[in-house]
């Protein structure tokens, strides 16, 4: 049975540092991140910890960070790459497979434009899910706490992705080889490459549609378990 708790606290402080306006000119910004909380289970465990399945915000009485990062973007018309270190709570628990100092990457990837007009990128590196409407941020999602949903879904992801957004910005549509469901390392014995797909549609600026999907075998291959996952929502 899930305890009853109090989120307390939530402490957001975004900074920009500097950053160029002008999409056609090559920009550089620096911007930062930071997510404080007290959270306070009445089960009182004794190790502080939530329960298993809570993956944010998971620990009691004391005053803690989820997720605090820094991170560097830099942009111009045929190259995106984004680097992102992150320290917290969020990071210990989501990413407690993954070895030594991966566990502090948040975000590692780079692109390139491959057509002179239309935008169409392939990005490789580390980014976030293409899966579901909330974020390991919690300025960017509906609720303090994350929805059993979300939690049951990747909040990051690694590979190569390609992706293509029409002239009117209506349609984005993108393909995705992965590493496997919230990996960074893949896990051993498991050479089977993960694929996903994103369409969204926005036909005007009060209505959007998204079709994401994942299939890929989380397992080594001596013991092969493919996973199939699909979010379809509309806002």
């Amino acid at each position: 049975m899930m305890k009853r708790f109090i989120q307390a606290i939530l402490f957001i402080m975004s900074i920009h540092a500097f950053g160029q306006q002008d999409s056609t000119k090559p920009s550089l910004k620096i911007s930062g991140y930071i997510e404080v909380y007290y959270c306070y289970d009445f089960g009182k465990p004794a190790d502080h910890n939530r329960p298993p399945f809570i993956y944010s915000f998971n620990r009691s009485n004391e005053v803690n960070l989820n997720i605090g990062f820094i991170k560097a973007s830099f942009e111009n018309k045929f190259i995106r790459t984004n680097i992102a270190f992150m320290t917290g709570t969020y990071s210990n628990a989501n990413l407690a497979s993954e070895p030594g100092v991966l566990k502090n990457i948040y975000e590692a990837n780079i692109g390139v434009k491959i057509h002179k007009t239309k935008s169409l990128w392939i990005d490789a590196g580390i980014f976030g899910s293409h899966i579901g409407i909330e974020s390991a941020i919690g300025k960017d999602s509906w609720n303090l706490t994350r929805s059993m949903a979300a939690d049951n879904s990747p909040y990051y992801e690694t590979g190569v992705k390609g992706t293509y957004i029409s002239n009117n910005s209506k349609w984005l549509i993108s393909a995705l080889v992965l590493n496997g469901w919230q990996r960074i390392q893949r896990v051993d014995d498991n050479n089977s490459l993960a694929l996903g797909h994103q369409v969204t549609f926005i036909p005007s600026q009060k209505f959007t549609i998204n079709s994401s999907s994942f299939v890929g075998n989380t397992k080594p291959d001596s013991a092969k378990q493919l996973r199939y996952f699909h979010n379809l929502y509309a806002k």
